[in-house]
């Protein structure tokens, strides 16, 4: 197979599996920013129980975190140096920053969030929790920074620099801070963290649902669930309109990946139409079994029904594949309008006092959480693929970007060896996880002793 296929797949695939992880901790600090500090104004003692399971359940997955993304930087030198070698002035330090400004300071005080519980005062011990939560915001921001970067670059100076193999081309940091605030960050950082807040929510309804259905735990789950209903629900409702600012942004500084998720193979004389439903056709160049909406997306975009949207035929030889862009977005906005559906009516029932009574909701509970996994993973795949064939928008393709003198063979064996070890990962996570969850909380009066 071709090499650089293979080394797409290779970081495809951890990537993918690495992004189970972060914005469920991301997520979950922000609760637990909640919980501990509802419990050092109440000190209802259900709070600290609570507060106590969901810190194990942050620790746990936070591990696993660490240990796939540090697998995804050694492929910048072994699967990437061209890559690495152009945007290293660039790319790099945004992921210095985030080492320095936000991975030390949450891990630093993890272990003080984790163990310090009898050791320092209720209040250090609130401080931490806040700390480790806006750490986990912070690497956030700054890996963010750096993926939005290779989407909309600003703030550099491509130069030629003399090498032993000659002269070549690299990208070299003009202005750190249009770096930090190249066009798409700030919309994509908002998007992630909200995406973050859902999966977090979904994660905590799923397991609170289970926790009421087998009646064991119930004061700690209903404690948790409300709280984590609401702020589902809210960041439900604004991952919509987080989405539509988002989708401007792609409009305005990558039409092609626009047209390639919602399938608009040709620019139209008139309105462009947004595509519900479809089967892209490459060969035909066409969308199969269409159901349409006429002028919405002209409208999205231009806020004029009549005003054609351009289509990949503006943008070729360079258009980006249209199948797998088009098909994960559209999931995944099928995916977010679930969300709405069922937290605003999860809150409805709760308002009426028979949340808790109706069983098959929670039933869906339990089960949505796998929604939010999904509908994290699908909005980066439409991203990174609905920017090819550059890896660096505009500056540098993907082919060019790979290590000289890479074999096949070599990244093929270490996918093979990788796609193990994770195999390995995602079954002790699930294990790890499933006992955290039949041993359930902390009784609350022993909690508080």
């Amino acid at each position: 197979m071709d090499v650089v296929l293979l080394s797409r797949i290779q970081f495809a695939l951890t990537i993918m599996f690495h992004y189970l992880f972060p914005p469920l901790t991301i997520g979950l600090g922000i609760f637990l920013v909640y919980l501990e500090g509802r419990y050092l104004k109440t000190k209802d003692p259900q709070y600290e129980a609570a507060t106590k399971f969901w810190v194990r359940i942050f620790a746990l997955n936070f591990s696993i975190g660490v240990a796939s993304g540090i697998v995804m930087e050694f492929q910048f030198g072994t699967n990437w140096a061209a890559y690495s070698r152009y945007v290293g002035d660039v790319f790099g330090a945004a992921l210095a920053a985030e080492g320095i400004f936000a991975f030390f300071l949450e891990s630093g005080f993890l272990a003080l969030l984790v163990f310090g519980w009898d050791k320092v005062s209720p209040r250090v011990h609130f401080f931490s929790t806040i700390m480790v939560a806006l750490g986990s915001i912070f690497s956030a921001i700054w890996i963010i920074v750096a993926i939005s970067w290779q989407q909309t670059p600003d703030g550099y100076a491509v130069r030629n620099v003399e090498t032993p193999a000659g002269i070549v081309q690299r990208a070299e940091l003009t202005d750190f801070w249009d770096v930090v605030f190249n066009p798409s960050a700030m919309d994509r950082l908002v998007h992630v963290l909200l995406g973050a807040l859902i999966l977090a929510s979904f994660f905590m309804l799923s397991i609170s649902a289970y926790y009421l259905l087998k009646e064991k735990n119930t004061e700690f789950a209903r404690k948790s669930f409300v709280p984590a209903l609401v702020l589902g629900a809210i960041a439900s409702l604004a991952v919509a309109i987080s989405g539509d600012s988002q989708g401007k942004i792609v409009a305005k500084y990558q039409p092609a990946k626009l047209a390639a998720m919602e399938g608009i193979y040709k620019t139209s004389d008139q309105g462009t139409p947004m595509v519900l439903f479809g089967i892209p056709d490459s060969e035909t160049k066409t969308m199969r079994y269409s159901i349409e909406i006429p002028g919405l997306l002209s409208f999205l975009v231009h806020g004029d029904k009549d005003k054609p949207v351009a289509g990949l035929d503006q943008y070729e030889p360079d258009e980006p594949p249209v199948a797998i862009p088009f098909v994960t977005f559209h999931i995944m906005v099928g995916l977010g309008i679930y969300f709405i559906i069922l937290t605003l009516y999860g809150l409805w029932c709760h308002l009426r006092g028979s949340l808790f009574k109706k069983k098959w909701l929670l039933w869906v509970f339990v089960f949505s959480v796998i929604g939010p996994f999904m509908a994290n993973q699908f909005g980066w795949i439409a991203a990174e693929v609905g920017r090819q064939p550059w890896i660096v928008y505009g500056l540098l393709r993907t082919g060019d970007a790979v290590s000289p003198g890479l074999a096949a063979s070599q990244v093929f064996g270490s996918i093979v060896m990788f796609g193990v070890i994770y195999i390995m990962l995602f079954a002790l996570w699930i294990y790890l996880l499933n006992e955290k969850i039949q041993n359930g909380p902390e009784p609350a009066k022993l909690a508080s002793e």
